[in-house]
């Protein structure tokens, strides 16, 4: 038997798609997904009912708004269309740091992560459930009153927990 019967093809390298050297999601596609969640649960719908209004699985839903598979321009413009709002919303409060991780950037040397996962924990916090539903249920008061005395509480709070007593 010859030496090239043994060898072993060669294997193609995966694709990374825009990828972190790591693996991981690019934050890009992430913050991506954040607001197509945001968005879907702020107008109280189903993923099962994005998906049918735009021909996907709810489980694809699902991946585009953990950032695992990332929106095609088309499948972005038909979310935007599905949810009532520019494609532009998406990429709304978009951290520079994880601006600076798109795919144009990650192909240069020496890319600075640096501060990436705070900003993104930042942005985690901005898009928590309790946080949607609470917009959402403020977003139904009609009484202007009560909505500042709302938001008068909601801040008065917030500054308790970080200012000293």
């Amino acid at each position: 038997m010859s030496d090239a019967a043994l060898e072993t093809p060669p294997v193609k390298p995966r694709s990374v798609r825009g990828r972190l050297p790591s693996g991981e999601p690019n934050p890009v596609d992430v913050h991506l997904g954040k607001r197509l969640r945001m968005r879907r649960i702020l107008l109280g719908i189903s993923q099962e009912e994005l998906g049918l209004a735009i021909g996907l699985t709810f489980q694809q839903i699902q991946k585009y708004e953990y950032g695992l598979n990332r929106v095609g321009t088309s499948r972005l413009w038909d979310l935007s269309r599905a949810l009532g709002c520019p494609v532009s919303y998406f990429f709304e409060e978009m951290d520079d740091k994880v601006a600076e991780a798109s795919p144009r950037h990650l192909q240069a040397d020496g890319l600075d992560l640096d501060g990436l996962e705070e900003a993104q924990e930042a942005a985690d916090t901005n898009t928590r459930r309790e946080a949607l539903m609470l917009v959402r249920a403020y977003s139904t008061i009609k009484q202007e009153n009560v909505c500042r005395k709302i938001l008068d509480l909601a801040c008065s709070l917030g500054r308790a927990k970080t200012e000293p007593p």
